[in-house]
């Protein structure tokens, strides 16, 4: 059961947030800062799940084929490669280093 009661928290909560982000004055939305951290929130929430997804497991601190394909990855877009050679130089780093690897 408790399972269903964090399920309807969290409904309850996402509906809340939705609610408030509709209640906002339309003022307050067109503020420079409010536009500069609404740009910027997207990019430092993917970041951040990016790292933790490639750096951890289950508690701990982890640096293995994921960090390869991540920097891979990384230079491809320095390089300025079109979004599918991104991806695809990740993918190939990653299996060829855990094919390296054992």
């Amino acid at each position: 059961m408790t399972i269903w009661i964090a399920i309807g928290l969290t409904a309850a909560g996402c509906y809340l947030l939705k609610l408030v982000g509709l209640l906002v004055p339309a003022g307050a939305l067109e503020r420079p800062l409010v536009q500069r951290l609404s740009a910027l929130l997207p990019v430092a929430l993917l970041a951040a799940l990016t790292a933790q997804q490639t750096f951890s497991t289950d508690a701990s601190l982890v640096i293995d084929a994921r960090g390869a394909g991540l920097a891979a990855a990384a230079l491809a877009l320095v390089l300025r490669a079109p979004f599918l050679v991104v991806v695809a130089a990740a993918v190939v780093v990653t299996a060829g280093v855990r094919a390296i690897g054992g």
